[in-house]
């Protein structure tokens, strides 16, 4: 089984773990596409959640020229969410694939989030004269890992009239010669509190926050591949948006606390690329960029945080509460 060689951003977990479906390939198109949407559903939920966060700190703008620039790390747990870490695999479902043991009974398999293993099932022709055996594949949590982590850097400055423009950054990094992820994205906050005449005495502030984060990975697989052919690589693509209110202490001159309410929207593309050929009864021909695996996910969110002002030095972290939930660390720089 290939390791899981991309930690240290989501989408390279996700590509790391589609890597392991590269048995299930030998039972056809189709029911490789069917296997890899149930396996890879939850952990590309998961990842659409975690990099739409981390999009603020306050709720206080940042007056015409001040500047924060900061690094930003997300860990999305999964540990307790059972029904994301197996899926129902009913043969009936399925052209050519079964279980060695029991076959034609429909049981509870790993996703990529899971900790099932030892799953042993079998493709045959209709003549029987072929048949081969293989495991499915487990998923992180087999491997001791219950998040899903993700980081990027990230810059805000501020305009006039309390509106601060954003902007989100991680250049295309290459891993162990296979893989390659990248991110950037933009936003906007604007205080509506900047529009009150006392605002300067106020004890709270209160902004609406629009984040998009657009995340892009490579993962080029031929060479570990068990399927014959060429270019065989895997392009992942993720796109978020977060649209949320905000509320903050500020005037504190060390520590202000921070919480917002918003809505999580986004859409993960997992394309299989490149040509495949097999010798097997499903599999007489050369395939040429067999399916796509998307995900959409959706849903309310809401956060507490807290930030540490030490001059030009700030920290902040927050916990962020909802079908994900995410847990924030940032370390930030700057002068308002």
């Amino acid at each position: 089984m290939k390791r899981i060689i991309l930690i240290v951003a989501l989408v390279c977990v996700t590509m790391g773990r589609a890597q392991d479906l590269n048995d299930i390939f030998v039972s056809g198109v189709a029911d490789a596409e069917r296997f890899a949407n149930a396996y890879l559903s939850p952990v590309s939920e998961g990842a659409i959640y975690s990099i739409s966060n981390g999009w603020y700190n306050t709720a206080d703008a940042k007056p015409l020229g001040g500047f924060e620039i900061s690094i930003i790390g997300n860990m999305t747990g999964f540990k307790n969410k059972d029904d994301k870490k197996a899926f129902l695999l009913d043969p009936a479902d399925y052209e050519n694939l079964d279980f060695v043991d029991n076959p034609g009974q429909a049981r509870m398999v790993s996703t990529a989030l899971g900790d099932i293993e030892g799953v042993e099932v079998y493709v045959e022709d209709e003549s029987s004269l072929f048949s081969q055996e293989f495991e499915l594949p487990s998923g992180l949590s087999a491997e001791n890992l219950n998040f899903i982590p993700s980081g990027y850097l990230q810059g805000s400055v501020g305009l006039i009239k309390g509106l601060e423009v954003k902007a989100r950054f991680l250049p295309k990094i290459k891993f162990d010669d296979d893989a390659k992820i990248g991110l950037f994205g933009a936003g906007l906050q604007y205080d509506f509190t900047k529009m009150l005449p006392a605002d300067k005495v106020l004890p709270v502030a209160i902004s609406a926050v629009i984040g998009y984060t657009n995340l892009n990975g490579e993962y080029d697989f031929t060479d570990s591949s068990t399927i014959e052919g060429s270019d065989q690589r895997l392009d992942a693509s993720f796109k978020t948006w977060n649209f949320s209110a905000v509320v903050s202490t500020r005037n504190i001159p060390v520590i202000n606390f921070y919480g917002g309410v918003g809505y999580i929207t986004g859409k993960s593309d997992i394309d299989l690329l490149g040509t495949y050929e097999a010798n097997g009864p499903f599999f007489s021909e050369t395939v040429e960029d067999p399916f796509s695996v998307s995900k959409k996910a959706s849903g309310v969110s809401a956060n507490l945080g807290t930030k540490l002002k030490l001059g030009f030095f700030r920290l902040n972290a927050e916990y962020n509460i909802s079908e994900f939930s995410t847990f924030t660390f940032g370390v930030n720089f700057g002068f308002r």
